[in-house]
């Protein structure tokens, strides 16, 4: 390689390099914002200002309107990062945990779990999360078996088989909930709807034992991302072990999918709105998609779970539901974008 040639590539890596510290500090400015607003809103306005001397606002805030928010952080941020892989290793812009049907297999091994009172833990882990991470990770499994062909992965078989397996996982979580008692049908229905309720920063603390290892993965394997988003044949010639990268994304997809749907439900649309948003923003580059999607989706969730909460005065909204009504018609309207691009 010539001097000019090592000069010209130095340059354009320091100009990546540059970008995507704009871009990411770009998403953290938004990222405060959104968390400013998720804080102030509610059908209970907190004002800030008055935590030194309101020790009942004081309470409120810091044991759970501050927790929630950080669980909606967490979350979205995960269901997004999770998304922006997916959706680079399939090559297709509508592969995210819900579409492959990871959600739900990790909501029927979590209901499993639920319903046989399995509320015991297993070297400090409950076996809610062992068992909504193994549902996930055969769910993930079944839906690359039946969509791989060879070499090759049908992008139409891909989508099928996820929203099949998605439908007989809801299939089973509806039935085992209809055999349960009352008390445990409800705990099953808190994760078909979604839901952020929590009391305090230990159960963040448990989560954030297993989210912050899959995030550092994912973030590590953006690169490799970048070259299977390409084509795997091109991938593999440039060093990639293409065998090894798509085991860890599926095994830490479902860790990941399997932690957040133990705690908060089954939340859709997440994982496919947000990556969307952060390549109109910064490109195509799975470099800048990924680490940008996890700030956006923590942020997106974030609004989403304000909107819950406030938009009905004193009755709450299922965060779920809300990510559902945004999600859907962005959904079927990229199906429609997808299929005219595909006949032209």
């Amino acid at each position: 390689m010539t001097r000019s040639a090592v000069v010209d590539t130095n340059r354009k890596t320091l100009s990546a390099e540059r970008r995507l510290i704009r871009s990411l500090l770009i998403m953290l400015l938004v990222l405060a914002l959104c968390t400013f607003v998720s804080l102030w809103a509610g059908y209970e306005r907190i004002n800030i200002f008055n935590l030194s001397h309101d020790e009942i606002a004081r309470s409120v805030f810091f044991r759970l309107r501050l927790p929630r928010v950080v669980m909606a952080g967490i979350i979205g941020a995960t269901l997004a990062a999770v998304g922006a892989a997916l959706q680079a290793m399939f090559r297709n812009p509508l592969a995210e945990p819900l579409t492959l049907g990871v959600s739900g297999g990790g909501a029927l091994g979590a209901s499993l779990a639920i319903s046989l009172g399995w509320g015991a833990r297993v070297a400090g882990t409950p076996i809610v999360f062992l068992a909504a991470f193994a549902g996930a990770a055969v769910s993930v499994s079944i839906v690359y078996r039946i969509a791989r062909a060879g070499a090759v992965v049908a992008s139409g078989s891909l989508l099928l088989a996820g929203i099949v397996v998605n439908l007989i996982a809801n299939a089973g979580v509806l039935t085992i909930q209809y055999v349960s008692d009352q008390t445990r049908s409800l705990q099953i229905l808190r994760w078909l709807i979604g839901s952020l309720d929590v009391v305090g920063f230990s159960l963040i603390w448990q989560m954030l034992l297993f989210l912050i290892p899959g995030w550092i993965v994912l973030l590590l394997l953006a690169r490799d991302l970048q070259l299977l988003a390409v084509d795997e044949e091109s991938a593999a010639s440039l060093g990639v072990n293409v065998q090894r990268c798509e085991r860890a994304i599926y095994l830490v997809s479902s860790l990941l999918v399997g932690v957040t749907v133990a705690v908060g439900g089954s939340i859709g649309f997440v994982g496919l709105i947000v990556p969307h948003i952060s390549r109109l923003l910064f490109g195509q580059d799975v470099r800048f998609v990924l680490p940008c999607s996890l700030l956006l989706g923590a942020g997106f969730l974030m609004l989403a779970d304000a909107l819950a909460r406030s938009v009905l005065g004193q009755t709450e909204l299922p965060v779920g539901a809300v990510t559902g009504i945004l999600g859907g018609p962005f959904f079927l309207w990229l199906m429609r974008r997808q299929q005219r691009y595909a006949i032209l």
